[in-house]
């Protein structure tokens, strides 16, 4: 049985169910054999409400392994299907916090790129725009501005448009600014456990089946980088 003390749910219904996924943790299975966030989220479903046999859990969408935040799971097939629409439609807000250590220029604005993944280097590349080689590169926009700094530390507060892989990263390292300890994106050196400082901060959609507003939230991790520009609550 897999211990799910560490597990921190932050929103749960009937159809849908959210993680504040630690930086580290998978969220899907992968060729690593690593038990992914899913199977932790399945032993508390299963063991909160008591359910014989197999549980269904949709993944919806997902983090990078190093990035922590707002990870939401479908509990039925009309949750899912539903929720991949939102997804596919881009209906769904997602609102990222970033600590980079380059001050951007300017402090807030569009980016947008094309950006061509290497799926043997599990690696993504930005470009200003598409040529004969980059042919099938992919069109990719965010938003950014610059909530708060202290010193050296600079918290971005970033809006993707589009979801390509490890855009955020890609993105923000393009245009001279990487994320604290994303070494595979240009930062001078890696933090100790691995992780990023790369934060989902919340999503924010119309709930598939209420058809109500919803706002799912996620504090970012109680580390000492996030501690220093004050952005960790209940502390």
């Amino acid at each position: 049985m897999l211990d799910i003390r560490g597990l921190k749910i932050i929103y749960e219904d009937n159809h849908l169910i959210a993680v504040n996924k630690p930086a580290g943790w998978l969220v899907h299975g992968d060729q690593t054999g690593d038990t992914p966030l899913s199977e932790y989220v399945k032993q508390y479903i299963k063991l909160r409400y008591k359910k014989p046999g197999d549980v269904f859990l949709g993944t919806i969408h997902r983090l990078d392994r190093p990035v922590s935040g707002t990870v939401i799971y479908a509990r039925t097939s009309k949750g899912l299907a539903r929720m991949n629409k939102l997804f596919q439609e881009r209906k769904v807000e997602k609102t990222y916090w970033a600590i980079v250590g380059e001050r951007p220029q300017p402090i807030e604005g569009d980016l947008i790129h094309y950006i061509l993944k290497d799926v043997q280097k599990n690696q993504a590349k930005a470009y200003d725009r598409t040529g004969n080689r980059t042919k099938h590169a992919k069109r990719s926009e965010l938003s950014y501005q610059l909530i708060k700094e202290i010193g050296n530390l600079h918290l971005l507060e970033v809006k993707p448009k589009t979801g390509r892989p490890h855009q955020i990263r890609v993105q923000l390292a393009k245009i001279g600014c990487p994320i604290w300890g994303d070494v595979k994106y240009g930062f001078r050196k890696p933090n100790e456990d691995a992780s990023i400082h790369l934060h989902c901060r919340s999503l924010s959609f119309i709930h598939p089946v209420k058809q109500e507003p919803l706002i799912i939230e996620a504090d970012p991790p109680n580390t000492q980088l996030w501690r220093e520009l004050e952005v960790v609550e209940g502390d």
